[in-house]
Formats: structure tokens, sequence, C-alpha cells
């Protein structure tokens, strides 16, 4: 293999093998890996070839299907194609084989980086494949045109509509000229409301695990509107803090994961929340400002854990896409908590993670999957790790 071989633009016939993690599947050809987009596991195709840095590996999307899959459909979005929006990677796989496709994904993920042979099926939430994402970020082109990015690419398609997001929703907002380069969200709350720039609608209204919140433009919280109660749930189940006891809410944004923890440990109890975006700070206080008992903590989770003397019962933890690391999985097993639950959305950064754990003596012991994100390849993981 020589180093200044390119395939750039080169059609290539393949035979697609298994799926991989990042929307792709993995084809060889000339003693080379490609990734391809578009394509599904059995499949063969000719792929035309995106990226070639020349080296052992290069990027493809398959432009024509010579051998389908049964699990293949026909995209229901027009941009869901070759050269299409970045945003959508399974929608020419049926409900169901995209499942499979993210399951094989976390299990690939457990046996290569955790040394884990463990199949975790990723359960569907209510609600079926489209209008479920209920926040979407926008891209404005040099014209005023808002769109969704182009696959790996800064360029903006200027689209009419996106099929995820409620009916009705992004109409009126791509049809506006906007400042050109500018990015915006649009949020449809728990009431229906949408906000988006030209709106006056007042704070983002957030419910789960029974209680509501007032958010401010720009705080986080979950885009699958049944996945906040469905991961508070879980972290509820798992964490089951000891009345009187401590948690500790790392990443704990608005607090949703601590108003459960608060009610287990109740007023004799504390739960101390972690959380580096002082916005998401200032409406969890304010939406749980009856349970008193909790502790905010505004700055890098890094940085707070050397000012925690107490000892721990649980840690729940929510960390962004990269995961926790080496040191933050050292520095939470050294407090020895009885449990940890680990809350991931990156399938490698979760199995990478679980196998700090067992080195520090906290083993996987439960672990679920959900298809927070239909149509695409991402997952929402919550792992229950425990002393040995």
């Amino acid at each position: 293999m020589t180093g200044t071989l390119r395939w750039t633009d080169r059609v290539l016939e393949l035979e697609v093998g298994p799926v991989a993690h990042g929307g792709h599947c993995v084809a060889r050809h000339e003693g080379r890996v490609v990734f391809v987009r578009h394509a599904l596991p059995g499949e063969r195709v000719h792929a035309v070839v995106t990226e070639d840095g020349g080296g052992t590996f290069c990027r493809a999307d398959a432009v024509a299907v010579l051998e389908p899959s049964p699990q293949r459909v026909e995209p229901v979005c027009p941009w869901a194609r070759p050269g299409g929006c970045g945003g959508c990677d399974l929608q020419h796989a049926r409900s169901d084989a995209q499942r499979e496709l993210k399951a094989a994904v976390l299990a690939e993920q457990l046996r290569r980086l955790a040394g884990l042979d463990r199949e975790v099926p990723v359960e569907a939430l209510p609600g079926g494949q489209l209008g479920w994402r209920t926040r979407v970020r926008l891209a404005v082109d040099d014209l005023g045109r808002a769109g969704l990015r182009a696959h790996r690419s800064h360029d903006v398609l200027p689209i009419a509509d996106c099929p995820l997001t409620p009916v009705g929703v992004l109409p009126p907002v791509l049809e506006r000229r906007h400042r050109p380069g500018a990015e915006i969200e649009v949020v449809v709350d728990a009431d229906g409301i949408v906000h988006a720039p030209g709106t006056t609608a007042g704070p983002v209204v957030a419910r789960a695990a029974g209680r509501e919140w007032l958010l401010s433009p720009g705080t986080f919280w979950q885009v699958h509107p049944a996945l906040a109660d469905t991961l508070a749930t879980v972290v509820g189940e798992w964490a089951a803090v000891p009345a009187g006891g401590t948690a500790w809410d790392l990443f704990g944004g608005a607090g949703l994961f601590a108003s459960v923890l608060a009610e287990q440990v109740g007023p004799d109890g504390r739960v101390v929340v972690v959380e580096a975006a002082r916005q998401s700070v200032a409406d969890g206080q304010r939406a749980l400002a009856d349970l008193t008992w909790i502790d905010w903590r505004s700055g890098r989770v890094e940085d707070a854990l050397a000012g925690l003397a107490d000892r721990p019962d649980v840690v729940v933890a929510d960390p962004p896409r990269r995961g926790l690391g080496r040191d933050l999985v050292a520095a939470i097993a050294q407090r020895e908590p009885d449990r940890v639950v680990h809350v991931a959305c990156d399938p490698a950064a979760l199995a990478r993670d679980v196998a700090l754990f067992a080195e520090h003596g906290y083993p996987l012991r439960e672990l679920r999957a959900f298809d927070a994100f239909p149509m695409t390849h991402h997952m929402e993981c919550v792992a229950l790790l425990g002393r040995a």
C-alpha cells in the first residue's frame, strides 16, 4: 500500500460487510477498508469514494444497489441519500433492522474495548420513527437560507422540511431569511409551543419524573420526548440510594436525575449536582427549589470532585459524548461508591469507560440501550457498575 494512493471519485463494486460504529458498513477492496454509507450488511453495491487520505481506508457512498438486503426500504426523505443530509444514516433500513444494527455496534464495542461478550437489545421508545425530534439546530448559508449540513461537510442544504421533526414546525423557519453564517435552534416544548427566531414564546417547558422545568434558551434537555422519563426511571431503579444517603449527580444539567435521587435520599440525605453550564444550574435550582437538600455546584466535574469530601453511596454520571475517561473514572472509583450509574450516548466511549471501571473493581452489572434517535446511528445507553 503506497501513501500516495487516492481513490476519490472512483466507483467501486463492493460486497458489504458488517455494520460499524459511525453510521456506515465495512467493505474491503484491493486490501483496503472502505467505510460505506447508505448500504446494509450483505448487499452488493456500486459505491463512489467520497474521501481518501491515501491510508489504509477510505469513505464511500453506495450509489447503486445491485443485490439489496431484505431489510432495505425506501427512505422517507429525499435528502437521506448520497450527497445529502448528514443527520440520517439508516433511513434505508427497516425500523427493527435499525435497532439490530445498533445492537451489533454496541456488542462489537463491548467486545473490542471492554473484553465483554454481551448482547444487549436496543429498545424502541414510544412515538415511532418520525416526528420525534423536538430540538434541531439549523445552519444558515451565505444567502440567509436555513438548512441542515451535508455529511462531513460545512455545506448547508436548503431543505424544505425534516420528517424527524413534528409536522409543521420547520417550514415557517426555513421559509424566512436569517443572518448568513448563523446557527438557529428550534425547540418544541412539552406544551407543543415552538421556540425559534422570530417567536415570542417564554421559557421552554419540559416535564419528566413527575416534575416541570422552565428552561432558558440553550439549556440542554433530551431531544426525544420520551427519553427523559425513560432515563429517569432506569437511573432511579439502579441508583436505589438509601434514605439519608448521599448521591452525586455529575454532569447533572438542570437536575433531571437529581430530582429522582433527592426523592430517594429524603431531607436527611444529600444530593450533589455538578454541572459546568451555569444557566442549566440556575434553571435546575428554580425547578427543584423545594428539594433544599440538593447541593448545586457550577463548574467542571474534574475540578469539583476535589472539593467533595464525603463518600457517596451512589454516583450518577451523564458525561458528553467523549465519556468519562481514565482520570475521571479513577477519581470516582477512589471515593468507593457502592454503585455507579453511567448514562452514555456513544457506545465506544461507554465501552472504554466500562473497561476502566472494571480495572478499579467496578464490573458491569446491568446495561440497557434505547433507540432514542431513530433513523440515525445514535443510541442512548445506561450502565450499572457495582463493586466486585
